[in-house]
């Protein structure tokens, strides 16, 4: 039992995470990248793609700008606070959740409203030679 509302719990972040339809945020060129970048490596086997893991981190009162990477991303939440949508109630994004962006997908536009900053470890495997972010106005 505890594993399945485990998983319905990150089946509900990744939705919060990924329904962003209309939420807004801050223009990713007006924003500070709240990225260090670990390592980068091409991806084995798919020439064109490369891998690109990060550690993410926004404090109380930053937007995550709304945007999309020309590929995959997956995260996990290493500390986990309380974040809000614009004209949602704030929800939690817990410690140890695991989200996941598909390509050409939409997403951010939350500003974090609680008392820790969110830290997420993040990996992309993308487009070599295209931009990581994405404004989310930007054709694809």
């Amino acid at each position: 039992m505890r594993s399945i509302k485990r998983s319905m719990r990150l089946a509900g972040l990744s939705t919060i995470f990924c329904l962003l339809a209309t939420a807004t945020g801050l223009a990713l060129a007006d924003a500070p990248d709240p990225r260090k970048e670990m390592k980068r490596a091409d991806l084995s086997g798919a020439p064109g793609m490369e891998v690109i893991s990060s550690i993410v981190e926004y404090k109380t009162g930053e937007v995550a700008a709304r945007h999309f990477h020309h590929g995959v991303e997956t995260a996990y939440v290493i500390q986990g606070t309380m974040i809000q949508f614009p004209g949602k109630e704030p929800t939690m994004m817990e410690t140890g959740a695991v989200v996941l962006n598909l390509r050409d997908i939409v997403h951010g536009g939350f500003k974090v409203v609680g008392e820790k900053p969110l830290r997420l470890f993040t990996a992309h495997i993308v487009d070599k030679g295209k931009p990581l972010y994405a404004p989310a106005g930007e054709a694809k």
